[in-house]
């Protein structure tokens, strides 16, 4: 009799170490698989991320490009306006100059 208790508790024992392997094997598949996931979300966030940044990016390029037509405009608008007054004044200058000597 107590060898038969004694062998339902080591096939008792046996069963417990089955089950303890085939719960931590199936936990490193879970926490494998759940890596997987993760670094596949990650990579697929990172991803969207560069694409998003390469749209704005783009965006303030075509800002940036009209901004710099629009300020090269200006300036040569305002060059043009100095240039001229500069030339009346310049033969207003010259007036000036001839008519105190003549």
């Amino acid at each position: 009799m107590a060898s038969e208790t004694v062998k339902k508790i080591l096939e008792a024992e046996s069963e417990a170490e089955k089950k303890m392997s085939e719960a931590k094997a199936r936990r490193d598949d879970i926490i494998s698989s759940a890596q997987g996931k993760a670094a596949l979300t990650v990579q697929k966030s990172l991803s969207e991320a560069a694409k998003e940044s390469g749209k704005i990016k783009a965006g303030f390029g075509k800002k940036l490009s009209a901004y710099r037509e629009d300020a090269e405009r200006s300036c040569e608008d305002k060059l043009k306006e100095v240039r001229s007054r500069a030339e009346k004044n310049m033969d207003k200058a010259i007036d000036a100059i001839i008519g105190q000597y003549f």
